[in-house]
């Protein structure tokens, strides 16, 4: 039994082969990036360990090598620090973390490996062990400013949730965290790529996907403007 969300672990998504920041990422891994002075996954780590985390999972895929060599046990940021390689094939969002549930324990929080998100985590997963829903997704009144709006949320429910086909009552967005139940993802097919996407529309198509809300802007690095804005931001913290 759970009881505080700072129990569960974090798994963070970073096997992608990030081509928007070419020719950065073409000798090192976009967790690696330098932003403010220091490569962007120092920077979540310590918001993870700050908000009192003790667990992070590392997916990892092209050049994930790198990061196990800098980071190795995650000791120097008072955490626990774990890596699951995709393999020989990519797998997609979905695919690993169904790859890593032998790290993740019975529930866990995911978070994109170029996500810069200034919220209260815990509060977040307060709300998803709260809810008892085997899902969890976090969504921004985005109104299409800082990427695609893709949510259709309204009186505390998301209605609907497309990355592809757009819908003009779609104001919010996928804020990029999230949580799960492993169940969900136990019940993939091993070594198969999946994306992290669909599993959550299924979930919301068996009203198993619970929202929570959140009032700050995202930032990323995954373009090379978005890699500048939080550079700027962080420098000046």
């Amino acid at each position: 039994m759970i009881s505080r969300p700072e129990d569960m672990p974090v798994a963070i998504l970073a096997g992608g082969l990030a081509t928007r920041l070419r020719p950065i990422t073409e000798t090192i891994p976009k967790s690696l990036v330098t932003v403010a002075g220091r490569p962007f996954l120092s920077h979540q780590l310590e918001q993870l360990a700050g908000q009192g985390f003790g667990k992070v999972v590392l997916c990892v895929g092209h050049l994930g090598e790198m990061i196990e060599e800098m980071y190795r046990d995650g000791s120097a940021f008072g955490i626990e620090l774990r890596y699951s390689f995709d393999g020989p094939h990519l797998l997609g969002t979905g695919g690993a973390l169904r790859r890593a549930l032998h790290h993740l324990g019975d529930a866990f929080f995911v978070l994109y490996g170029d996500s810069y998100l200034p919220i209260n985590f815990p509060e977040v997963g307060k709300a998803f062990l709260e809810s008892g829903k085997d899902g969890l997704m976090t969504v921004y009144r985005n109104e299409g400013l800082y990427d695609s709006s893709n949510v259709r949320f309204e009186n505390g429910e998301i209605l609907r949730y497309d990355k592809s086909s757009k819908d003009p009552e779609m104001h919010h967005i996928d804020y990029g965290l999230s949580l799960f139940k492993s169940s969900v993802f136990a019940a993939l097919p091993a070594g198969e790529k999946c994306d992290l996407a669909q599993v959550m529309a299924d979930l919301l198509s068996q009203r198993q996907l619970a929202a929570f809300q959140v009032k700050e802007r995202f930032y990323e690095i995954g373009s090379h403007q978005g890699l500048e804005e939080l550079d700027a931001l962080l420098a000046e913290n």
